[in-house]
């Protein structure tokens, strides 16, 4: 989940108002760069390759070669100011879906480094249940003492982004490891954040002190939705289908017909409808995942109310409450989702959208032309009492990636010959 979404929902929940409310096998890839409005399609292709080599720089930040590791999110800006160095488990997984995007055999090696760090960091965990935590040191994992959790939160869409990620690597190498891990989060959630109150669904997860998140996020389980339907394609067990199901009825029961938008999700008693954020990822990623017509207006919802001009860059804001400045990675969402929509006039949206990204590589503050920030200025209010900077972000340059190559992340993909 991103940190929009997460901290868009945990403040809403707590009764916030306003901007302090909420954080080759994936999907259908293309042969390559879609064309972008105002930039050839030999620019944007340029700009990707760019924009690998950023991933490949901060992956390698620390160490190099098979050694595991996680990759550090985020340098320059106000966070390189305040030395943050986090790995954020949800960005380690958007770049296993970036370095699986290429198709290239080097890129899907990267990409296992980075998986086996997930593994590693879950079998070490101090509760040995299954768990990730929500951020990482990213010291090289060379024993178990270098796993330490940043932010030990357990976080529910945080943890399917990365199953989903194990399972696209499972699905790239055969290796039942990754399958193994990504079925063991999955067991996790069913486990601590399967609710009954209300519409269904699944919970937030626990806090990083261990309590139980009582709020449920529509972008969570729309998370969930897509790793229990990999997981279903891959095992080939009916229970993964009935809790995918589960997710799903939980995201249609978030949707506001008159709107055409959804939910952010429930208040803390697991049954009100929470609309006092309105962000732009759930709507982006609903579609993406559930490829659903009924709600494909969602979509629409973003682009009428959330595209944003300011101090000579485009894009969209995370949510209607923060128009001071662009969100990156929610401009590559949204393009992303675009592209997959297909309605009249969705390609030369999305290629405005791409075109605005390409544009902040080449000259947004603080760039190295290589990496995508994850903001247009520092201190954009991020809907929950937060701030995005103008930070060069490892989420936010794979998200452009997925997006310039029209890939889905959280598409099924089809299971490996021979699975169980």
């Amino acid at each position: 989940m991103t940190k929009a979404g997460a901290a868009a929902l945990a403040a809403a929940a707590a009764g916030l108002a306003g901007c302090g409310p909420a954080g080759a096998a994936p999907g259908a890839a293309g042969a390559g760069p879609a064309p972008a409005a105002g930039v050839s399609a030999g620019q944007l292709r340029s700009s990707v390759a760019a924009g690998y080599v950023f991933l490949g720089q901060m992956m390698d930040r620390y160490a190099t070669g098979t050694v595991p590791r996680l990759v550090q999110s985020f340098t320059g800006g106000a966070l390189g100011r305040q030395r943050f160095t986090a790995s954020v488990t949800y960005d380690d997984a958007l770049v296993i879906d970036a370095y699986l995007a290429s198709g290239r055999p080097a890129d899907r090696s990267r990409a296992a480094v980075i998986a086996n760090g997930l593994v590693y960091a879950q079998a070490h965990d101090p509760q040995h249940d299954g768990r990730l935590r929500a951020a990482y040191a990213p010291t090289p994992l060379r024993s178990p003492a270098d796993v330490t959790a940043t932010d030990p939160a357990s976080l529910a869409g945080n943890m399917a982004w990365a199953g989903q990620a194990l399972v696209r690597v499972y699905a790239a190498t055969g290796r039942t490891a990754y399958l193994t891990a990504a079925e063991a989060i999955g067991t996790w959630v069913q486990a601590h954040c399967r609710d009954t109150r209300g519409p269904g669904g699944y919970t937030g997860g626990e806090t990083a002190g261990g309590q139980q998140i009582e709020w449920k996020s529509t972008e969570h389980n729309i998370d969930l939705y897509a790793l229990f339907s990999m997981l279903a394609a891959q095992t080939r067990d009916p229970a993964w289908s009935a809790r995918a199901a589960w997710a799903r009825s939980f995201v249609a029961r978030m949707w506001d017909p008159r709107q055409g938008r959804f939910y952010v999700g429930t208040t803390t008693d697991g049954a009100t409808p929470n609309d006092s954020v309105r962000p732009e990822d759930v709507n982006s990623w609903s579609y993406l995942a559930l490829r659903d017509r009924r709600y494909a207006a969602s979509v629409g919802w973003n682009v009428r109310n959330l595209t944003v001009s300011a101090a000579g860059f485009t894009g969209v804001s995370s949510c209607r409450a923060s128009r001071t400045g662009i969100w990156y990675e929610g401009t590559a969402h949204l393009a992303d989702a675009l592209e997959f929509r297909g309605q009249p006039g969705d390609a030369a949206r999305a290629a405005q959208y791409l075109s605005a990204l390409y544009h902040a590589q080449a000259r947004g503050p603080g760039t190295d032309r290589r990496g995508i920030i994850a903001a247009s200025r520092d201190g954009l209010p991020d809907c929950g009492g937060g701030t995005f900077s103008a930070s060069l972000h490892t989420g936010t340059t794979a998200w452009y990636i997925l997006a310039a190559r029209k890939v889905n992340p959280l598409a099924v993909i089809p299971a490996r010959p021979g699975t169980r």
